[in-house]
């Protein structure tokens, strides 16, 4: 019954908590009696001026959240000690493994393009802000559903990635899945343990000891959520493992069968994870602080499998730096559709401007012996839809 003082101020807690600063500003910032009894005794002016200090360290003080994911930013130049934020265990991985750390880089790129495709269409699109070290910004900061989708495909572009070079003999520390040998038999009969299966299992280890590693050095609802969520992308990646196989026998009949298994592509774990941000379960902390109630009493199931948030997102409409919104000023909508892309949902009722632009298109192809195809270059005007922006209050233009 009286469970939501206790959530709202775990709430609070996880906020500060998350920053590499923790220690420090968690005793400025959690007592809130002690800022009162400060603001009390003093003069207005110092009031003022010690307000104007918070304010100056809320803005400056960076916030680095899961910042490994950076690696992508620097490429080749992967340098353990110039990596921000990393905690001790992950530095010390990075300096064990320093070409997993490669691999994990350039699969953090093709994580958040997936994380882009999938948002595409949305009025948060997964934006990354330029050399900036937390790669989202503070839109990273709340327990949200879209923070939920981000340590999900996070953690599971770190098994993809670790796993691919595992089968591509990129990496020393591993090969292929030597566990597959003998003979086995699937719905289509008997076959032989061949070719270079992918060892799932080691890029699930590697990315459970390398990603969780910051959250396990925290008691909080945020940190729950963000191991859950990552254990949610990891075994996303395992799900979608298929059995390829080569026929030997005459004529290439399918007599005898030699079998791998190998992961599917990436889009398929990131569909899966899309839909599962659709579904997200709304969780509190349970009393004793070691896992999760879902909020909805009527919920039936086990989110075991589901992905978790613990607040609910902002409508992602305007600008708003605090909470690290970009909005969808300018942003391109579809007139006709009633979605998601529509301009009605994108613009959030502020309307749309249109641009006539001209388009150039190969048309009229044709194959000419021999051996080239020969196209025209048509023009064709088409209409692009873009949000306006925020209209100001009339009074704002009175002072």
């Amino acid at each position: 019954m009286d469970n939501k003082p206790e959530v709202m101020e775990f709430t609070k807690v996880q906020k500060t908590t998350r920053n590499p600063s923790v220690t420090s500003r968690r005793v400025e910032l959690r007592p809130s009696s002690r800022n009162r009894r400060i603001a009390s005794n003093s003069t207005p002016a110092t009031s003022r001026i010690y307000v104007h200090f918070i304010l100056l360290l809320l803005i400056f003080t960076p916030r680095v959240d899961s910042s490994w994911w950076y690696i992508g930013a620097l490429g080749a130049r992967v340098i353990c000690d110039n990596i921000p934020g990393l905690v001790n265990k992950q530095r010390q991985l990075c300096q064990r493994h320093p070409d997993l750390m490669r691999s994990i880089g350039e699969g953090a790129k093709e994580w958040i393009r997936e994380c882009q495709h999938q948002f595409r269409h949305h009025r948060w699109n997964c934006s990354t802000l330029d050399r900036d070290h937390t790669v989202f910004g503070r839109v990273m900061l709340r327990s949200s559903r879209e923070a939920a989708f981000v340590y999900a495909i996070s953690s599971a572009g770190v098994v993809y990635a670790i796993t691919r070079a595992c089968s591509q003999g990129e990496l020393k520390i591993c090969s292929c899945d030597s566990h597959k040998r003998g003979r086995a038999s699937d719905d289509k009969g008997d076959f032989d343990w061949g070719g270079c299966s992918d060892n799932i299992n080691y890029g699930i280890k590697f990315a459970k000891a390398f990603v969780d590693a910051r959250e396990r050095m925290v008691k909080d609802a945020r940190a729950l959520m963000n191991l859950h969520n990552n254990r949610c992308g990891r075994m996303a990646v395992k799900r979608f493992m298929k059995l390829e196989c080569k026929c030997h026998g005459v004529s290439g009949s399918c007599a005898l069968r030699t079998c791998w298994l190998t992961m599917s592509d990436f889009r398929r774990t990131g569909d899966y994870l899309r839909k599962k941000y659709n579904a997200a379960v709304e969780v509190t902390m349970n009393q004793d602080g070691t896992g999760f109630t879902v909020a909805d009493k009527d919920f039936k199931g086990n989110p075991k499998n589901d992905l978790v948030y613990v607040e609910h997102s902002p409508d992602y409409c305007l600008l708003d730096r605090a909470a690290g919104s970009l909005g969808t000023a300018g942003r391109v909508c579809n007139k006709s559709s009633r979605g998601m892309d529509g301009c009605e949902v994108m613009c959030c009722g502020r309307g749309y401007d249109t641009t006539r632009m001209k388009s150039v298109t190969k048309c009229e192809c044709k194959f000419k012996w021999c051996c080239a195809v020969e196209c025209k270059d048509c023009e064709d005007v088409v209409d692009v839809h873009t949000c306006k922006p925020h209209k100001r209050p009339d009074w704002l233009d009175l002072t």
